[in-house]
C-alpha cells in the first residue's frame, strides 16, 4: 500500500507546509543569532513590520480557549467549531511575526540576552500554536484529549511571557515595576536598584549626576539585557569599553566623544541619540555630560568636584556648535607623522586615535589592553610624544621605568596612571608637564613626597590619589588640597 501526498487531508498539507518555516527559523536562530552588527536596509525595512504583525498570534492564541470553553456551552456549540481555523490563522501569524523578529534583530544591531529569549520564546510560540492545530480533534472523547489542553495553556502562557519579553525590549526592563507604589513594590520583594560592584564609588560624580541621566534616556536600548551595537550604559566599566564602534566616550575630549557627538544631533537627523520616540535629554543633562567628560570621565572623581555642573535648581543651556574643518589644512598637520600613527594604530588596534576630526594631537588608550602593554610597548610611543594630549595608561604594566617616556608627552593635559606599578619616581619626572590638568594615580605606590610636584605643576586642576599611599588627612597647602580627591 503506497502512501501518497494526495491522500492527506487538507488541514495535514498545510500543516506539512507550515512546518517547513518554524524547522527554519529554529536554524536561523541557531545559525545566525542576532549580533549586534548593522546589515542590510532592505532587512530592517520589512523587519520594523514585526511590531504591526505581532498582535496577530496573540489575540488569535488568546481567542481560542474562549472559544473551546464558550463552546461547550449548548447555547452556543458552533463556536469550537471555528477552533481549527483559529489555529491555524495563529501558526501562520505567529510564523511571520517570528520571522520579522529575526529580520530586525539580525540586520538592526540588536543583541543581548532579552533580545534572543524573546525570539526564542516567538519561534517556541510558533512551534505549540502548529502543534495544538494538528492536536486539535485528534483525540476528542479520549484520555489523550489532555495532551491538546496542556499544548494549549502551555502556548497562552508562552505568548504571555513573550510579549512581556517585548515590552521589556521596547519599554525598559522594569515598565512594569519602575511605577510599582513603594508599598506593593517593598511587600513582593521587588528592587530596582543594581547590586552589581562597581569602580564608581556610590558618592561619586558618576554614579549621583551621570548614571541616572543613563537609566532615564539609555539603558532601554543599552541596558544588561539589550545592547544595541553592542553597546552598554549601564555601568562605568560598560560606558568605558565602548560598543561596536570603538570607544564612545573619550576622557577629556568632549568633541571627539561620540556619545557626546550623538546627544547633541539635531532630532531628525537619524543617528541622533535617544532613539526616535524615546525622552531626549535635556539642556542641563547634556552639560553635566560634557562637563563630566570634560574633566577626565573618572569613576571617582566627587560628586561636588565641578563647580560649574548645573542642578535643579539652576538650569543652564548647553550651547553646543562644531566648527568648520578644513581637510587640507589637517591632513597638512597630520602629515609628518601620519605613517607612524598608521604604523602604531595597526600595532595597537583601538588605542592611539586623533583628538577630533581638526586636531594633529593624539589620544592614547591602552587601558583595556592591561598587562600586556608594559615598559616596552610604552617606549614605541616616544615618536608620537609631542602629539599626544590624553593619555590612559591605567591598568597596565607600566612602571618607573617609563617616567623618561611619559615626561617626553610635554603637552599632556590628562594622565591616567591608575593601578599601575609606579612609585614616586615617576612623579618626580612629571614636573615639568606644565599642561597637565588632571593626573590619575589611584591604587598605585605613590606616596606623600609627591604632592611636592603636584604642588608646581601650574594648570593641574584634579589628582586623583585614592588608594595610595598619601592619607585622606594629609597635612598640604590649601592649594595642594583642592586639588587632591581621594
Amino acid at each position: 500500500m503506497r502512501f501518497s501526498f494526495r491522500q492527506m487531508s487538507v488541514r495535514t498539507r498545510f500543516g506539512l507546509l507550515a512546518l517547513a518555516p518554524i524547522l527554519l527559523l529554529v536554524a536561523l536562530l541557531l545559525l545566525l543569532p542576532p549580533d549586534g552588527v548593522e546589515r542590510g536596509e532592505w532587512a530592517q525595512f520589512i523587519g520594523r513590520f514585526h511590531l504591526l504583525v505581532i498582535h496577530f498570534p496573540i489575540a488569535f492564541i488568546l481567542l481560542v480557549p474562549v472559544l473551546e470553553l464558550a463552546g461547550r456551552n449548548r447555547r452556543f456549540p458552533d463556536l469550537r467549531a471555528s477552533v481549527d481555523f483559529m489555529l491555524a490563522l495563529a501558526t501562520f501569524s505567529a510564523i511571520l511575526a517570528a520571522t520579522l523578529g529575526w529580520c530586525l534583530a539580525r540586520s538592526g544591531n540588536y543583541s543581548g540576552s532579552l533580545v534572543t529569549q524573546h525570539m526564542w520564546g516567538g519561534v517556541c510560540v510558533a512551534g505549540l500554536c502548529w502543534l495544538c492545530w494538528m492536536l486539535h480533534g485528534r483525540f476528542s472523547g479520549q484520555r489523550l484529549d489532555f495532551i491538546y489542553t496542556f499544548g494549549l495553556v502551555v502556548a497562552v502562557g508562552l505568548v504571555s511571557w513573550t510579549g512581556y519579553r517585548g515590552g521589556q525590549l521596547s519599554q525598559g526592563e522594569n515598565h512594569l515595576t519602575e511605577r510599582m507604589p513603594a508599598g506593593l513594590r517593598e511587600w513582593l520583594g521587588i528592587s530596582l536598584e543594581d547590586k552589581r560592584p562597581s569602580a564608581a564609588g556610590a558618592t561619586s560624580f558618576f554614579s549621583v549626576r551621570v548614571e541616572p541621566i543613563f537609566a532615564g534616556h539609555c539603558n532601554t536600548c543599552h541596558g544588561r539585557s539589550k545592547q544595541r551595537s553592542r553597546l552598554r550604559l549601564d555601568s562605568y566599566e560598560a560606558l568605558m569599553r565602548g560598543g561596536k564602534h570603538g570607544l564612545v566616550v573619550k576622557a577629556g575630549n568632549v568633541q571627539g566623544s561620540e556619545l557626546f557627538h550623538r546627544i547633541t544631533l539635531p532630532p531628525g537627523d537619524e543617528k541622533a541619540m535617544p532613539a526616535e520616540g524615546k525622552r531626549p535629554l535635556s539642556a542641563d543633562e547634556i552639560k553635566i555630560l560634557q562637563l563630566w567628560i570634560a574633566a577626565g570621565a573618572s569613576p571617582t572623581l566627587a560628586a561636588d568636584a565641578i563647580k560649574d555642573a548645573p542642578t535643579d535648581a539652576t538650569p543652564v543651556v548647553a550651547d553646543v556648535t562644531f566648527e568648520e574643518i578644513d581637510a587640507a589644512a589637517v591632513a597638512k598637520r597630520r602629515a609628518p607623522l601620519s605613517s607612524t600613527v598608521a604604523e602604531l594604530q595597526k600595532r595597537f588596534p583601538d588605542v592611539l586615535e586623533y583628538e577630533s576630526r581638526g586636531s594633529a594631537n593624539l589620544v592614547v588608550n591602552v587601558s583595556r589592553i592591561g598587562d600586556k602593554f608594559g615598559d616596552r610597548e610604552l617606549a614605541a610611543l616616544k615618536p608620537l610624544a609631542e602629539q599626544i594630549v590624553i593619555a590612559d595608561f591605567s591598568g597596565t604594566a607600566v612602571t618607573d621605568r617609563s617616567a623618561a617616556s611619559i615626561a617626553a608627552m610635554r603637552h599632556l593635559r590628562v594622565l591616567r596612571l591608575m593601578r599601575t606599578q609606579i612609585t614616586d619616581a615617576t612623579m618626580q619626572a612629571l614636573g615639568g608637564l606644565d599642561q597637565l590638568e588632571s593626573l590619575n594615580v589611584f591604587g598605585t605606590a605613590v606616596s606623600p613626597a609627591a604632592l611636592q610636584v603636584a604642588a608646581h605643576l601650574p594648570k593641574l586642576r584634579y589628582l586623583y590619589a585614592g588608594e595610595t599611599k598619601i592619607p585622606a588627612d594629609v597635612q598640604v597647602s590649601e592649594a595642594v588640597r583642592r586639588k587632591l580627591l581621594f
